[in-house]
């Protein structure tokens, strides 16, 4: 695999670059536009390492500010999914089951081979559904995805026993953390707070969605695979029991976003205007799930390709 660093970002007058192109483009008119792409997380490193960022923690840094943007790193939001796990008998076949075996593996990877089919040809997640965690909400407030298999965390072997993972997810929630620099050197891990569950609406959720996954699960389609709460556990009844609960079985999924975001210009926290414009910084555009001010209902990738898209056109018709 390749790894690759962007130490900085070099600003200086876009008229100079393109002058400097234009030596060596035989005289061709030039529409030079520089995107960044890295992410909420690695936008952000970028950005700071060039000078781009709040001034106070840049040069605490022993970093020049060029471009003070206090917003940069900021707004952080991301969905917590809470992986209630439940064992199940054996009359239902999951992966934890079929894979036990060295006979089971082998079956698995011939079958991909034979047919591109079986295990090894799914998605990480082979349901989805919406719901509304309560009656309360308006429109539906939380997503399922479920897995036919089990884990205690991403990286380490399956259970030895018959089990399903239902992770549920706030799909807005109103946590607000975020991402920075902790040195100059490119070798340094970002400091990443992402403050989940430190909000009261956040936590009500969280209860409501536990409590929603257990009545699911407890319904009468179920009772044929006579289902056992493995996590977070029956012992955790309470709402307080739960909102702890929450916090033991609770990790990312894999959505971070705002953390440059746009916004309109009497907005001190917005990092780009409406065309994804570094405020302050000529020629510099961001295009990732790091421009979203608010995170949205769902999954984030096909949002973060449309905004992409967006942009695209946004310069085409610029040039």
């Amino acid at each position: 695999s390749l790894s690759a660093h962007l130490l900085e970002v070099f600003i200086f007058p876009l008229a100079q670059l393109k002058l400097l192109l234009f030596i060596f483009a035989a005289n061709q008119n030039l529409c030079f536009k520089v995107v960044l792409t890295a992410g909420s997380i690695g936008s952000v490193q970028i950005l700071e390492r060039s000078g781009v960022g709040n001034a106070d923690i840049l040069e605490r840094l022993g970093i020049t500010a060029k471009c003070h943007l206090i917003g940069v790193g900021e707004n952080l939001q991301d969905h917590l999914q809470l992986r209630m796990i439940y064992k199940v008998n054996d009359s239902a076949s999951t992966l934890n089951k079929v894979q036990a075996s060295l006979f089971g593996k082998a079956m698995i990877g011939m079958e991909y081979i034979l047919n591109r089919s079986g295990p090894m040809s799914m998605a990480p997640s082979q349901l989805g559904a919406f719901a509304y965690s309560d009656e309360r909400h308006v429109r539906a407030n939380v997503q399922y995805h479920i897995q036919p298999l089990s884990l205690e965390k991403f990286g380490d072997d399956l259970h030895p026993f018959n089990a399903f993972t239902a992770s549920v997810s706030n799909l807005r929630p109103t946590s607000r953390g975020s991402v920075h620099i902790t040195s100059p050197n490119l070798d340094s891990c970002p400091q990443i707070n992402l403050n989940y569950l430190c909000t009261e609406e956040d936590k009500k959720v969280a209860v409501e969605s536990l409590n929603l996954t257990r009545r699911i699960i407890n319904s009468e389609a179920f009772k044929a695979y006579e289902p056992s709460e493995y996590k977070p556990g029956k012992e955790f009844v309470t709402d307080q029991d739960l909102v702890h609960a929450a916090g033991n079985i609770g990790t990312t999924i894999f959505h971070p976003v705002g953390t440059c975001k746009m916004g309109n210009n009497d907005d001190k926290m917005a990092v780009l205007d409406s065309q994804l414009r570094v405020r302050g910084v000529t020629g510099l555009r961001i295009a990732d799930a790091s421009v979203m001010p608010t995170i949205t209902s769902g999954n984030t990738a096909a949002p973060t390709m449309m905004i992409a898209e967006t942009l695209s056109e946004i310069i085409l018709q610029e040039c």
